[in-house]
């Protein structure tokens, strides 16, 4: 391995075309474009949805819209919960500065360095936390498939979809199973109830009246001390989920992400100042991608270069939008089940590669408590500032490992050689 000094900042993508795509290597032109689009559908669902109520190239991730700010956002704005946000610009001025904390503590983390991350996060706690974010965004995707008897076995229907294109479908369709599975759930649910009357048809009257270029609409923030004090915090939660999703993707892809941490911070402070900026959410990390990564095995930071350009195109056309309004809430939520599924087994897969011992009480208890806290989504209120069920299972863990000390050392997170699995891989499409 080259040292830092040689390693330029930004990756030059090597070409490649089977097998595991690594972070810095890319797959040809026309691929790359049709994944990138994957990665935008992919994380529509939680980016649209959460407005509606209220790093250097290094780390594949793609940021959107957090829920972490909506709680504090109300309180700071004294929103009625109904309408648009009269006292929005109030509220940005504490998403800038939770921005600025954020990239602050990437700063912190870049000058101090990140050797601490292994003895705060051994692999116990690391695969908890990854198994939490997909734990606690369950109920979400449950929820989005029990509205009505056709709306569970379209989202069963859009999950055989996603599971069958991905294991059975030929070439390139292989690797693109949300995209795919999410069209094959909407034409059935198309189907089933503009054409069969079955349950409430797809309204597209919205997507013919839209136009195709417009702009979108700005507020400036409006600087407020109480605003500020409120949400600034919310820094604390964002680095929490951060963390376990890199360590995630570190897990996926067999590489030490760890030097990239402080970058990653910084990079999501910064996009939230902007966002906040603008009139927009506060940003984090997607699990969303994070499982569609794991779907398709291409971690190629190029895709969401690409995800980022389309999104950006995308949100200058009103029709594109009011399009993916129409996107039913089950065919999206047997999406989630499974991008949310493969989050959580992928937690397992951490414990599992580094053989973490569940006969220690340290470990045991350690785990239990974690997941159940983060499944269960226990806020804890201090003051005015909640810190939701990832956060408090995040910082729990950490806690609770440090408290639970048994006189035993627990080894690092093992850090896989590059692409540890890959000849098996290749052996394996080599037979079939």
């Amino acid at each position: 391995m080259k040292p830092a000094s040689e390693v330029p900042y930004f990756p030059r993508w090597t070409l490649r075309t089977e097998g595991v795509i690594a972070p810095d290597e890319r797959l040809p032109a026309g691929p790359t474009l049709a994944l990138g689009l994957q990665h935008v559908v992919a994380m529509f669902g939680a980016t649209v949805l959460a407005p509606l109520l209220l790093v250097g190239g290094r780390v594949p991730s793609y940021l959107g819209s957090s829920f972490a700010f909506i709680a504090v956002v109300i309180a700071a704005s004294g929103y009625s919960g109904s309408g648009p946000n009269a006292n929005l610009g109030v509220a940005l001025s504490g998403i800038i500065a939770a921005g600025v904390v954020y990239a602050l503590i990437g700063l912190a983390v870049m000058l101090v360095g990140y050797g601490f991350i292994d003895r705060l996060m051994p692999p116990v706690v690391t695969g908890s936390v990854v198994a939490v974010i997909g734990l606690n965004l369950a109920p979400i995707a449950v929820k989005g498939i029990s509205g009505s008897a056709l709306e569970t076995w379209i989202g069963i229907a859009t999950i055989v979809a996603v599971g069958l294109i991905a294991v059975r479908a030929p070439g390139l369709a292989r690797r693109l199973p949300v995209l795919l599975g999410g069209v094959a759930g909407y034409l059935l649910y198309a189907i089933c109830t503009n054409v069969l009357g079955l349950g409430k048809p797809i309204d597209f009257g919205p997507v013919a009246a839209a136009a195709w270029v417009g702009l979108p609409m700005f507020t400036a923030p409006v600087w407020d001390g109480h605003a500020i004090a409120l949400i600034a915090p919310v820094a604390v939660v964002l680095v929490a989920e951060n963390l376990g999703h890199i360590k995630a993707v570190a897990a996926m892809t067999g590489r030490d992400l760890d030097p990239y941490l402080g970058r990653a911070f910084v990079g999501d402070g910064i996009a939230t100042i902007v966002a906040g900026a603008g009139g927009g959410t506060g940003v984090t990390t997607y699990a969303e991608n994070i499982g569609v990564m794991a779907v398709t095995k291409i971690y190629s930071t190029l895709l969401f270069v690409v995800a980022a350009c389309v999104a950006i195109v995308l949100g200058f056309s009103p029709k594109f939008g009011a399009l993916i309004m129409t996107i039913p809430g089950a065919v999206l939520g047997g999406l989630s089940i499974v991008v949310f599924g493969l989050i959580t087994a992928t937690g397992g897969r951490i414990w599992v590669q580094n053989q973490v011992d569940f006969a220690r009480p340290r470990n045991l208890v350690t785990a239990a408590v974690t997941l159940t806290i983060g499944a269960g989504d226990l806020a804890l209120k201090l003051g005015g500032f909640t810190l939701g069920g990832i956060g408090t299972a995040t910082f729990g863990a950490i806690l609770l490992y440090q408290l639970f000390r048994d006189g035993e050392d627990e080894a690092p997170l093992a850090k896989p050689a590059y692409r540890p699995d890959l000849a098996g891989i290749e052996k394996e499409g080599a037979r079939r």
